[in-house]
C-alpha cells in the first residue's frame, strides 16, 4: 500500500466516523423535537434513511437536509408502525411477567409458543423500519414483508441482531459512546445487511 492509497482510507474512514457521530447526534435532536413520544421513531427512520443514501451513494450526502426531509415525510407512517410494534411490545411484556410468576405452573407448550411469538416479533420489529425507509407501501404491508423477509432470511435476521446486541453491550461498558455512537452504528450495520438483501430482491424484479 503506498501512502497515497494509505491516506485515502485514513480519510475514508474519518469521514464516516464524523458522519456517524452527526447523524447520533440528529437522532437526539430530532426525537427531542417530537417532545419524545412523537419524535423517536421519525428520528430512527431519519437515521436509517441517511445510512441507506450513505451506503449507496458514499458519505458525500448532505446529511442534514436527508435526515430532515425522511424525518418529515416518514412522520406519520413510521409513528403508527412503531407504537402499534411497542403496542404488541407491552402487551409481550405483561404476557412475560405472568409467565415469570407462574413459577412451574405454566405447561411447557405455552412457554415453547411465547418464545415462538416472540421470535417472530423479534424478526418483524428488526425489518421493519429499514423497509419503511427503502420502499413506498403501508405499514401493515411492511410487517407483512418484514415477517416474510426476516423469516426467510434467518441467517440475516440474526447477524442483525447480533451487531446490534454487540454495540449496545459495548455502549453499556462505554458510555461514552451513546450520545456520538450507538444509535447510528445500529442503524446504518443493520441497514448495510439489510441492502443484501433489498439489492437482490430489486434485481430479481426487473
Amino acid at each position: 500500500m503506498n501512502p497515497k492509497q494509505f491516506v485515502s482510507i485514513i480519510d475514508l474512514i474519518l469521514q464516516w466516523v464524523t458522519s456517524l457521530a452527526l447523524i447520533n447526534v440528529l437522532w437526539f435532536l430530532f426525537t427531542l423535537r417530537g417532545l419524545i413520544i412523537g419524535g423517536v421513531f421519525p428520528a430512527t427512520t431519519a437515521v436509517l434513511g441517511v445510512s441507506r443514501k450513505m451506503i449507496l451513494e458514499g458519505t458525500d450526502v448532505n446529511i442534514w437536509k436527508t435526515f430532515n426531509r425522511v424525518y418529515r415525510e416518514e412522520y406519520l407512517q413510521s409513528n403508527i408502525l412503531g407504537w402499534f410494534l411497542s403496542g404488541i411490545g407491552g402487551l409481550l411484556y405483561i404476557n412475560y411477567k405472568i409467565i415469570a410468576n407462574s413459577a412451574g405452573e405454566i405447561a411447557i407448550i405455552t412457554l415453547f409458543a411465547f418464545y415462538l411469538v416472540l421470535f417472530f416479533y423479534s424478526i418483524i420489529v428488526l425489518w421493519s423500519f429499514p423497509l419503511l425507509v427503502h420502499y413506498k407501501s403501508t405499514w401493515i404491508q411492511h410487517l407483512k414483508n418484514a415477517f416474510i423477509i426476516g423469516f426467510t432470511k434467518v441467517h440475516y435476521t440474526f447477524a442483525i441482531g447480533l451487531m446490534a446486541f454487540a454495540v449496545m453491550y459495548f455502549s453499556f461498558e462505554y458510555p461514552g459512546l451513546v450520545p456520538f455512537f450507538s444509535i447510528s452504528m445500529i442503524a446504518t450495520g443493520g441497514m448495510w445487511f439489510s441492502l443484501q438483501i433489498f439489492t437482490k430482491i430489486d434485481q430479481d424484479a426487473t
